[in-house]
């Protein structure tokens, strides 16, 4: 039962048969008719199970479908990306299970995020959740010493980060690394979310971690409501633009969550209206059943207004990880990131502001020990940035 009803009049009609088809209640439906598959664009459906990441979900659905509805070339490419994805996934999970060895017999501490270890958690199969990196969480006291160990392992280091005064350590929540050989891509993060926003420490998220059950030797993951913050939070930080993040939520609100003790969590962390948000959305476009213990979340319009502003990524495809980001979409992501925000969060948030940029830096090089002077020189190198910006267009 969908407890909130949202505006998808523009939703293009490829992507409604997309829903309908991984919506395993909906089935039949798909099955016995073909009023939905009339007029679809196949080429822009594939565009879209590429880009939402829903094609292994597609293909094992495809199987039990009657093969008329859906054209042949379309079932096949489905396919075909599945198998290249469950590849991937074992090829990941190898990694995954060593890269945990070797933290282990080092002394570091390691949660996985995402990954393999997710696939199997939420749906039991890891070829039927697509990954494309591997997503590790360590102290930040280890970074150093976590630096030194993987470039020992051959893997680069993509040295993005940009910081002054150490303002990395809450700006930002991760680094990246490649293994060239292993076409291995891995993010070491040492908060859930960028910054200036409160979570739970590693400590408290290591005392409630678990032990998958993919792998022969231990690899810790995290506790389930633990998990439901971590993925409501990223979900809504992109927009929920990728159906496979609220698939994720669909899947993990079908075990055993301590209700109680979950909402305690996003409530101190005031993120409730954001998983409320997680939850109206998975209700709306993929029929997951809201309970009695789920219904504090949903309380208000808050949730729902998120939701409904949520929308807008999925009627444009959009593509946040893809530089450059359209201007209008930008300024819409910008926006909607705000709304987001909680009125503390919102207070931190524009405080932050007062902080020296590393931009700061560049326009006035200081010696290091003379950095504290940016954060009274900020103002005015701020303006000039401007000022300037505005002469030269």
């Amino acid at each position: 039962m969908n407890y909130c009803s949202l505006d998808l009049e523009y939703v293009p009609k490829e992507l409604r048969l997309l829903l309908q088809v991984i919506k395993r209640e909906n089935g039949d439906k798909v099955h016995k008719s073909m009023e939905l598959t009339s007029a679809i664009d196949w080429g822009l459906f594939l565009a879209m199970a590429m880009h939402h990441r829903t094609y292994p979900l597609l293909n094992a659905e495809f199987k039990i479908m009657e093969n008329e509805l859906i054209p042949p070339y379309v079932i096949q490419v489905i396919n075909q990306a599945y198998k290249k994805n469950t590849f991937l996934m074992l090829h990941l999970s190898a990694e995954m299970e060593q890269l945990s060895k070797l933290f282990y017999e080092n002394q570091i501490r390691l949660l996985v995020l995402k990954g393999p270890v997710l696939a199997e958690d939420l749906y039991g199969d890891l070829s039927l959740r697509t990954c494309g990196d591997l997503d590790v969480l360590v102290p930040i006291s280890e970074l150093e010493k976590v630096d030194k160990l993987l470039l020992k392992l051959g893997y680069k280091k993509d040295d993005y980060i940009q910081t002054v005064l150490n303002d990395w350590r809450w700006r930002h929540h991760h680094v990246t690394y490649f293994h060239p050989q292993k076409k291995v891509k891995l993010e070491i993060h040492w908060r859930l979310n960028p910054g200036p926003g409160k979570e739970p420490s590693f400590n408290e998220l290591w005392e409630r971690k678990r032990i998958s059950s993919l792998t022969s030797d231990p690899v810790y993951y995290l506790g389930r409501e633990d998990l439901f913050f971590f993925l409501v939070c990223h979900g809504a930080r992109h927009g929920w633009s990728r159906l496979r993040w609220l698939i994720d939520i669909n899947q993990i609100v079908k075990q055993k969550i301590d209700w109680i003790k979950l909402i305690k969590l996003l409530k101190k962390y005031q993120y409730l209206h954001v998983g409320g948000q997680a939850l109206v959305l998975a209700s709306q476009l993929l029929n997951t059943p809201i309970t009695k213990e789920m219904k504090l979340l949903i309380r208000g319009n808050h949730p729902k207004q998120l939701a409904q502003d949520a929308i807008f990524y999925l009627e444009k495809m959009v593509n946040l990880h893809t530089d450059p980001v359209p201007e209008d979409v930008a300024a819409y992501h910008k926006r909607h990131l705000f709304s987001l925000m909680s009125n503390q969060q919102k207070f931190f948030f524009i405080m932050s502001f007062l902080y020296p940029y590393p931009e700061d830096a560049e326009t006035l090089p200081l010696p290091k020990h003379l950095h504290f002077l940016y954060f009274p020189l900020r103002p005015f190198l701020w303006a000039w940035r401007k000022t300037r910006k505005h002469v030269l267009s």
